[in-house]
């Protein structure tokens, strides 16, 4: 068994060697090594977790590697096994990095003990609620976490590898906003639709359907593609229930849960300073990246909107899981509705509106007329309104309720 596990090992150590011959781009985020902590990356499949992890503890020296996501070292009863082959493969390394570590039985346990025996280790895991569940449970203290996703469009322009103007910047915010932006798609010029689908299936196999043994996997797969094609839309169990022929809302609950924690979706709670009335309000739907709409939604023409929202979200679901800022959307009573609001603490730092197209009056007016009664309703002067291209202040009144208006481009606000 020893000798099958080399073999693996030594596969999976040509992989690493051609991944770190490939063109990297430099990641935001970092892993602060010189400490006994374990350090864990978490992020969605495919969005370049363990190419970060591998190009940093490449720059630190020898380091040893393993990928969980091979059937056959699951499957190993006994893990000192992995460590023998691995300190034979890779010499004794310094620092120890393990792929996808969810699929590996009691993993937590494995970790603590190697922790414990001074192995530097650094994992990666696609799973957000598997991870923090056994975190928060086994590894209280004694962890560090790094999140990891698809290019923030900052990063996407680092690709290019030279100063932009303002018109390529423009040109490369529109494919971002259709193609989004997952590693592989801008550096293997993969066929984007296919690429995603394929991924997309991967993970409802892979993550959900088989961890969670799933009966009725139609069911799932029928709510992801649904939800996907209504991104920024409110929605509430009993509504998908009906739609998806689902049992009980309980089930829908139970299965949007399991498409959150595998990052392909997340949701987005009304605001309300009353916790029964935030938890018992629709929630709107967004998608961890614009290129999973691109691929899967049933649309016959982008909804460019619908786009431009859901890269805002996708910029502040980041900066909450860094644990900067907390985001809701706000609505009253009269259905006029403001997209995003931050807070920090327990102050509404900003409100947020975002449109496409803001020349036609009517719209122009429907927005300010949201923000400046949110403004007041949650005493916060910081309003905001992302647009195509329009760049300006602008002082507005509603029935006597003043307020100053920022107006931003939204590849300008991305660079931020």
């Amino acid at each position: 068994m020893l000798q099958e596990i080399k073999e693996i090992l030594t596969l999976q150590k040509r992989e690493i060697e051609i991944k770190l011959k490939e063109k990297y781009i430099e990641r935001n985020q970092n892993l602060k090594l010189n400490n006994d902590l374990i350090k864990v990356i978490v992020g969605p499949r495919r969005a370049g977790k363990s190419f970060f992890a591998i190009h940093f503890l490449n720059k630190q020296g020898k380091f040893g590697y393993v990928n969980f996501d091979d059937e056959k070292l699951v499957e190993i009863e006994n893990y000192d096994e992995i460590i023998t082959a691995m300190n034979s493969v890779y010499d004794n390394p310094k620092f120890v990095l393990f792929d996808e570590i969810q699929n590996l039985p009691k993993w937590e346990l494995f970790a603590n003990r190697l922790q414990r025996q001074g192995y530097n280790l650094v994992i990666t895991g696609s799973n957000s609620n598997l991870l923090s569940r056994e975190l928060a449970t086994h590894l209280t203290g004694r962890h560090l976490l790094t999140n990891i996703f698809p290019f923030s469009f900052k990063e996407y322009l680092k690709f290019e590898n030279k100063e932009l103007i303002t018109s390529e910047i423009k040109e490369k915010l529109s494919l971002y906003l259709l193609n989004g932006g997952y590693p592989e798609i801008l550096s293997k010029k993969v066929e984007l639709k296919e690429y995603l689908s394929n991924l997309f299936n991967s993970i409802l196999y892979k993550d959900i359907m088989k961890r969670y043994k799933i009966r009725n996997p139609k069911q799932i797969e029928n709510l992801a593609i649904y939800l996907i094609s209504n991104i920024a839309n409110e929605y509430s169990y009993n509504s998908l229930t009906n739609i998806g022929k689902i049992k009980s809302s309980h089930t829908t609950e139970k299965y949007l849960n399991y498409l959150e924690e595998s990052f392909i979706l997340f949701s987005l709670k009304r605001f309300s300073y009353k916790v029964k009335e935030q938890l018992s309000s629709n929630k709107k739907i967004y998608c961890i990246d614009n290129g999973f709409i691109q691929a899967k939604a049933f649309k016959l023409s982008p909804d460019f909107g619908k786009l431009y929202e859901n890269v805002v979200a996708c910029k502040l679901k980041k900066e909450e899981i860094e644990g900067n800022l907390r985001f809701y959307y706000w609505k009253n009573q009269q259905q006029e509705e403001v997209d995003f609001i931050t807070q920090e603490g327990l102050k509404v730092k900003q409100l947020i509106q975002v449109c496409f197209n803001i020349d036609e009056l009517d719209t122009k007016n429907r927005e300010i007329r949201a923000l400046i009664k949110a403004g007041k309703e949650l005493r916060c002067n910081n309003l905001l309104i992302i647009t195509e291209d329009t760049e300006k202040e602008e002082k507005a009144e509603w029935f006597g309720d003043k307020a100053n208006i920022k107006f931003i481009p939204l590849w300008k606000w991305l660079l931020e």
